[in-house]
């Protein structure tokens, strides 16, 4: 194995038939759920993406549970990745399918008890049967990441602070459970500000910095392999600014999985922005892309690069795949510029307010991207 490949991975939830709601629920229709499922899924990526990748990407794939997933078919998703020369990346509980009143968090005793024990079962399964799907290396073992889809409100009342704290007490019963089998993943909070419910508890990087902090203050849970998602989307979708974001997230040495995406608006290309639903474009090569793969190549990220994207409503299978790639490539293009980007000469521009000329090295540095892009794409 290589040392030096590079991490990305891709999303089963990326390939589905159609949106639904307002838009076509039935375009693709090779990729139904009743006849695509994760086993399908893990051969497309071995045979339709990877050979369009260069050679030095290693890819991994990402799942829910229980509907990607399974106690049924666990087993065989395990042995296809093993077969596929592909990795388990990483596991999330599908928690938003099933518990609509905070879940873990939720005030309703039953519903608590039963979506805390959701989540045991998707940790247990990644270690058996998936373990053996997971890569060598421990330092690129799966994140096991906490989307809070599930926990929310929507009736502002004091207890939100009750729902906060047993949020608090139950990812710590789950850390407890996940060190009994090996303490080997890595736990991951994606913040986000809404959807599923109008209000999340756990809007922000700085909110799952913190969460993180009194788990170790309250309960004596290790920051050690605690950390985030990084989500590009979700912080343009509450209008933050994702490269503070992702200082704080390195600074706090708390990156630890990515979703690179785009709810659009900053290429000016496609459409989208703060306040807007969770579009999912794949990555757009812009400038605030080259300085985000700056900051993680400063910080030395070595782990997976997640594609958190959804193909166009209009897309065939085709189409969806190429969008596929074409994130991954974009990706790749911003990080090759940063990397041949002449830091010190932007610095030197900077310390001596030449912001005009800092601007044209970004742009220049943008004209790059896109030229390395072009280069390799099909």
């Amino acid at each position: 194995m290589a040392e030096d490949k590079i991490l990305h991975s891709v999303c089963k939830w990326t390939f589905h038939a159609g949106k639904g709601g307002f838009v076509p629920a039935d375009i693709r229709p090779e990729w139904d759920a009743q006849n695509f499922g994760t086993t399908d899924f893990i051969r497309l990526v071995k045979e339709r993406i990877v050979p369009r990748l260069p050679e030095y990407i290693e890819l991994g794939v990402e799942l829910h549970y229980d509907n990607e997933y399974n106690e049924n078919n666990a087993e065989d998703i395990a042995d296809t990745l093993v077969d596929s020369s592909l990795y388990l990346a990483m596991i999330t509980p599908g928690a938003h399918l099933h518990f609509a009143y905070g879940g873990i968090a939720s005030l309703d005793s039953q519903e608590r008890k039963a979506a805390e024990r959701y989540g045991e079962r998707s940790v247990e399964l990644a270690y058996d049967p998936l373990r053996k799907a997971w890569h060598p290396d421990l330092d690129k073992a799966p994140a096991l990441v906490i989307w809070n889809g599930s926990f929310g409100y929507d009736i502002a009342t004091v207890y939100i602070k009750q729902m906060y704290q047993n949020l608090k007490e139950s990812v710590a019963k789950l850390c407890r459970f996940e060190q009994s089998l090996g303490g080997d993943l890595y736990f991951a909070l994606e913040p986000k500000p809404n959807e599923g419910h109008p209000a999340l508890l756990i809007p922000t990087v700085a909110s799952a910095l913190l969460f993180w902090r009194r788990l170790e203050e309250e309960f004596g849970i290790s920051r050690a392999k605690k950390g985030l998602n990084k989500e590009i989307g979700h912080s343009e979708m509450i209008g933050l600014d994702h490269i503070h974001d992702t200082v704080e997230e390195l600074d706090g040495e708390a990156m630890l999985h990515t979703h690179l995406n785009s709810q659009g608006y900053n290429d000016g290309i496609i459409l989208g922005g703060p306040a807007k639903y969770d579009i999912d474009h794949g990555v757009r090569i812009n400038g605030m892309n080259i300085a985000i793969a700056g900051l993680m190549q400063q910080a030395g990220y070595r782990r997976w690069k997640g594609h958190d994207m959804q193909v166009r409503p209009y897309d065939n299978v085709e189409q969806g795949i190429d969008r596929v790639v074409r994130s991954i490539l974009s990706w790749e293009a911003c990080d090759k510029a940063a990397g041949e980007l002449d830091v010190d000469q932007l610095q030197s521009h900077l310390a001596n307010r030449d912001t005009a000329k800092a601007e044209d090295m970004m742009r220049e540095a943008v004209v790059r991207a896109y030229k390395f892009f072009h280069e390799m794409v099909d």
